[in-house]
């Protein structure tokens, strides 16, 4: 069984979004992307989001963080919405016919309940291999994702790992996909 690992071109990541966007016409599937790589939320968080919980009806804007309890730990988390997120989210909302305060932002069959985690799984997977990414995308390569940018960013490892409720730092350190070419980066840069 291979491990999941981010998506680590900036290129591949448009390319994925942009194959829901303009190939597959799935403002859904764009925004899922777009919110999974945004927030590092878990799957299982991302996917039983609903409208209330990003968008503040009675203020008619949308909210600056997402408050959740997530389910593997049952911690409290608070995510900040950024600037990406919301553009996919406003995007997505304002294609919808009607949107309700506990609608699902990513409804699977029905509408009534959320996309299950293995149709999710499937249709990343699907988009990867039709893109031909070097990375096999799954659905926790959307949280890797972020946390791989976020260090690369300049994210202190510390904050990452209070960000994921990771319990130790070397879990966190797994998480961030770091491989020789970003280890050999730093002795080119320290160049004294």
């Amino acid at each position: 069984m291979s491990t999941t690992k981010p998506i680590r071109k900036a290129e591949d990541i448009e390319a994925l979004k942009n194959y829901f966007l303009h190939e597959k016409h799935s403002l859904r599937n764009y925004t899922m992307v777009c919110l999974g790589i945004n927030s590092a939320l878990r799957i299982s968080d991302l996917l039983s989001l609903t409208w209330g919980d990003v968008y503040d009806f009675v203020n008619g804007c949308f909210r600056e963080h997402i408050n959740i309890t997530e389910r593997k730990t049952g911690k409290q988390r608070e995510s900040a919405l950024n600037a990406g997120a919301t553009k996919a989210l406003r995007f997505y909302k304002d294609s919808l016919p009607d949107v309700a305060v506990g609608s699902f932002i990513f409804p699977g069959r029905g509408g009534n309940r959320p996309l299950s985690r293995c149709q999710a799984y499937r249709i990343l997977r699907s988009a990867g291999e039709a893109l031909h990414l070097e990375t096999r995308v799954s659905c926790h390569s959307l949280r890797k994702t972020f946390g791989y940018h976020a260090w690369k960013m300049g994210a202190q490892p510390a904050v990452l790992m209070q960000l994921f409720n990771h319990s130790s730092y070397q879990v966190t350190k797994r998480y961030l996909g770091i491989e020789q070419d970003d280890i050999d980066q730093v002795f080119l840069m320290v160049n004294l």
